[in-house]
């Protein structure tokens, strides 16, 4: 089996011995499937490019790989111990320890400018995960909240950010009904299933809309960060709202170093539109941890299995991301029950058939985040 480990050593090969390196050419966001490779290349001319990506497929063709697809990026990394991947210049930290500097050398400009919170802290051991889709209506919330479940059951230290700032569902979903407090001039997130959780649901009355423009939707994620007293996480996940708007720019400008999910159905048209949202984590650098396919099916009474809303969607959006389908979540809602002490509407219990998909979920993002 070609793994994403033999593909490493090969890229690592083939930039030592075509003298790469020494030119300040580096790579990251490597990625295996179904012997399909894919990566980012830092730093590149475009006179060397051609030259490159063919060493590259030299290299990995005695490996089993079939294809190799490079992204060129303008800016060079500086390299680290070892020839490992090289992080985004984007998530280097700025002169003084500030969070958030962009280009190597410049600072973050927009929302994400002088911004100072502890997680954002170069050093901080925070894996920042945006939950993303292309449209409303796929279960992105639903896979944010029971995979950051699923992180804390497996012993890991987690936070929600609802950042769909229009559609907070998350404290709703989880069974949450009370209200953060302010203690010494911070907001304590509430915390529920072992995951601190805020939203801008906890700051509206009887479900009243948000009317907003971009410029409010930023400052408010901005104050997420900055006014919020997370403590020590090991993982915060974000969950945008659909489309490729104002958010998940913001996100970008203030997490540079954020990894991504992308959630899909089955359905043909939801794949093309997510792939909108794959392309946009693209552009901005963040890395495809891989994508989530859910409502994959619906399970009988029979015990068959109906693809009601079609099949293939997530493997297509995968196959075009250059990434990992990590999970196929069927159709159906959490078998609880109000008189429970801990009820919630969205959370699945860890002993049913989907909690147990949701924590093999958990197992595939740790596995690719702490490698």
């Amino acid at each position: 089996m070609f793994t994403r480990e033999q593909a490493i050593e090969g890229i690592e090969s083939a930039m030592a011995s075509g003298g790469y390196g020494a030119e300040g050419i580096s790579f990251r966001d490597v990625m295996v499937r179904n012997r399909q490779v894919s990566l980012t290349v830092l730093g590149a001319s475009a006179a060397r490019q051609p030259a490159l990506e063919a060493s590259l497929r030299e290299a990995l063709a005695p490996l089993g790989a079939e294809t190799v697809h490079c992204r060129f990026r303008d800016e060079a990394a500086p390299a680290a111990a070892g020839g490992a991947q090289q992080a985004p210049a984007a998530a280097q930290a700025a002169p003084g320890g500030s969070a958030g500097a962009g280009k190597a050398g410049g600072p973050v400009q927009g929302h994400g400018a002088d911004l100072a919170s502890p997680l954002l802290a170069g050093g901080s051991g925070t894996t920042f995960i945006a939950v993303a889709s292309g449209k409303g209506g796929v279960g992105k919330s639903t896979v944010t909240v029971n995979l950051a479940v699923a992180l804390a059951r497996q012993g890991k230290r987690v936070g929600i950010i609802d950042a769909d700032i229009y559609g907070f569902s998350v404290p709703d979903m989880m069974g949450i009904e009370e209200r953060p407090v302010v203690v010494n001039e911070r907001v304590i997130p509430i915390e529920r299933f072992g995951v601190k959780v805020i939203s801008m649901g906890f700051f509206v009355e009887d479900n009243s809309p948000i009317v907003w423009r971009g410029p409010m939707l930023g400052k408010m994620l901005r104050n997420f960060f900055q006014e919020i007293e997370w403590g020590e996480l090991d993982y915060m996940l974000l969950d945008l709202p659909p489309g490729t708007g104002d958010v998940a720019l913001d996100v970008h400008q203030i997490i540079p170093q954020s990894k991504e999910i992308i959630v899909t159905t089955p359905h043909a048209t939801a794949a093309f539109v997510a792939a909108r949202a794959g392309a946009m984590a693209i552009k901005t650098e963040h890395e495809i941890i891989g994508v989530v396919e859910n409502m994959s099916y619906y399970v009988s009474k029979s015990g068959d299995k109906e693809y009601v809303f079609g099949r293939g969607g997530g493997g297509k959006l995968a196959e075009t991301l250059h990434c990992d389908l990590l999970a196929q979540i069927p159709l159906g809602a959490p078998d609880n029950h109000v008189s429970e002490p801990d009820f919630s509407p969205s959370v699945y219990k860890a002993d049913t058939e989907t909690g147990r998909l949701y924590l093999e979920l958990a197992d595939s993002v740790i596995k690719r985040c702490e490698a």
